[in-house]
């Protein structure tokens, strides 16, 4: 995978408590992790089609999102191939375009990546205030080194800021 464009994108609604963990996860990997030039990391919002010219250039797509899931919440998912559509973000969207269209979209115009999401079953999607919860909060940190490693197994090698608290 040293040759792909890599695009790490967070998404979601900021405005709808941990509905915009993506968006969060997204920020705290860039401000705590160093990453290869070929990874561009990026908050994608609730922008469906909109987001259709990044998908179009790269090779590796990894979407941060919540998941609603059978598990508890704070649990971990990580879904590929016909499991996507478990993401918020994949589902249904009330923006547009869900990620999934847009991914067959692109395939339609000759370039489809290939994706994975890194999810979290969500404590609260639905309150109207900007800010995650505090469980979702607390388990940030965790949720992005597990990300890290996931994306290491992966071949996309971040290095931890030395300068971070």
């Amino acid at each position: 995978m040293d040759d792909k464009k890599i695009l790490i994108l967070g998404v979601g609604n900021i405005l709808l408590t941990d509905e915009g963990f993506g968006v969060r996860a997204v920020e705290y990997l860039e401000t705590h992790y160093r990453w290869p030039e070929r990874v561009r990391l990026m908050d994608g919002g609730t922008q469906g089609l909109m987001l259709m010219p990044e998908l179009l250039e790269c090779d590796f797509l990894v979407v941060l999102d919540v998941v609603l899931g059978p598990e508890a919440p704070g649990t971990v998912y990580l879904l590929e191939g016909e499991d996507l559509r478990k993401s918020l973000s994949f589902r249904d969207s009330m923006h547009q375009t869900d990620l999934l269209d847009t991914l067959i979209t692109c395939h339609l115009a000759g370039h489809r990546p290939e994706a994975v999401i890194i999810g979290l079953q969500p404590f609260d999607y639905k309150t109207m205030q900007v800010g995650l919860s505090p469980q979702a909060q607390a388990l940030l940190p965790e949720f992005c080194r597990k990300a890290v490693e996931e994306m290491a197994r992966r071949g996309i090698v971040a290095e931890a800021r030395t300068d971070q608290c």
